[in-house]
């Protein structure tokens, strides 16, 4: 009989060999998909924001001179960027109070609600040109819908996307349109709500305000950080509109962030800069949610958590 001097190597057995093999080839095709069509082009772009790449030669390597000219002589990524931000600033928390509002009415038992439902979800549907197509006509200051409305009132209504005043509150108000994933977001997790804590909250005599401010909230808490996040990420990536309708004016008052980016890498063929832009929008970002995140603590609550 021999002694073991060391711990003993444990064999894969058959079945469990079969199972990890198993597990790779179904996950071959996201694996595959998330090298070639994330990481592969995460890793280039980084390389490329240190090159000077025309498209039509090949890549010179010029170390920091892109993120070097993007903070010290480009007036115009400032310039993106307050106008990403500004609108970010106001189509983020109009998004999420007026989603969560109507959310909140489609959580009431009433008749016909599946059918209203429905109606205020359709629009997110339809999205990118049709859309921005659209808005054109409805605030065309001449004979756009909204401003009609406006006269039969005696209001003169504003010049929306041809005045550097109100082109980014024409954004905004534009963005309203797709609320209806947040809204279905929101729906759900209303309807995830236990009864019993309104049941509670009735027995203490606590009133629609109250138990609004101190069921409703907090529970709904984890959903509305995830609906901010989102709506972080997709604010500093609006392209669409801008482009069909403004293309950046007028004045560069409707010059976002992403529309610059596409700008310097398909118009311009700055591609090496416009790859230092996505890795600055992508740290923005990243901080932002980071901020978001380091503030959780404050404001979140998880169910089962310790309430301090």
């Amino acid at each position: 009989m021999t002694t073991q001097t060391g711990r003993a190597r444990r064999r894969i057995s058959p079945l469990l060999l079969r199972e990890y093999i198993a597990f790779y080839l179904f996950a071959s095709p996201w694996l595959l998909g998330l090298l070639v069509f994330t990481l592969g082009p995460m890793i280039a772009s980084l390389l490329l924001s240190f090159a000077d790449y025309p498209v039509i030669v090949a890549p010179k390597w010029i170390g920091l001179k892109n993120y070097v000219d993007l903070f010290t002589d480009d007036k115009l990524v400032w310039q993106s960027l307050k106008v990403t931000l500004l609108y970010s600033l106001g189509a983020i928390p109009m998004t999420l109070c007026f989603s969560f509002f109507v959310a909140t009415l489609l959580n009431q038992q009433i008749k016909g609600v599946k059918i209203f439902r429905t109606i205020y979800y359709m629009p997110a549907v339809i999205s990118g040109v049709p859309v921005a197509l659209l808005w054109m006509w409805m605030l065309n200051p001449e004979f756009g819908l909204v401003n009609n409305a406006l006269r039969w009132v005696g209001i003169k209504g504003p010049q929306w996307f041809f005045s550097t005043t109100w082109v980014i509150p024409a954004f905004i108000i534009m963005n309203l349109w797709t609320i209806g994933v947040t809204m279905v977001i929101f729906l759900a997790g209303l309807k995830g709500i236990p009864d019993h804590l309104y049941e509670a909250a009735d027995i203490d005599g606590a009133g629609p305000w109250s138990k609004f401010r101190n069921v409703t909230l907090p529970m709904m808490s984890p959903i509305i950080l995830f609906n901010v996040v989102i709506g972080i990420i997709d604010s500093f990536q609006i392209f669409t509109p801008a482009f069909i309708i403004t293309n950046g004016g007028p004045a560069n008052a409707s010059l976002f962030y992403g529309l610059y980016l596409y700008n310097n890498a398909f118009k311009f063929f700055k591609m090496g800069y416009a790859a230092a832009l996505a890795w600055l929008m992508f740290l923005i970002i990243l901080a932002l949610t980071g901020l978001v995140f380091r503030s959780t603590a404050r404001w979140v609550y998880y169910e089962g958590s310790l309430i301090r």
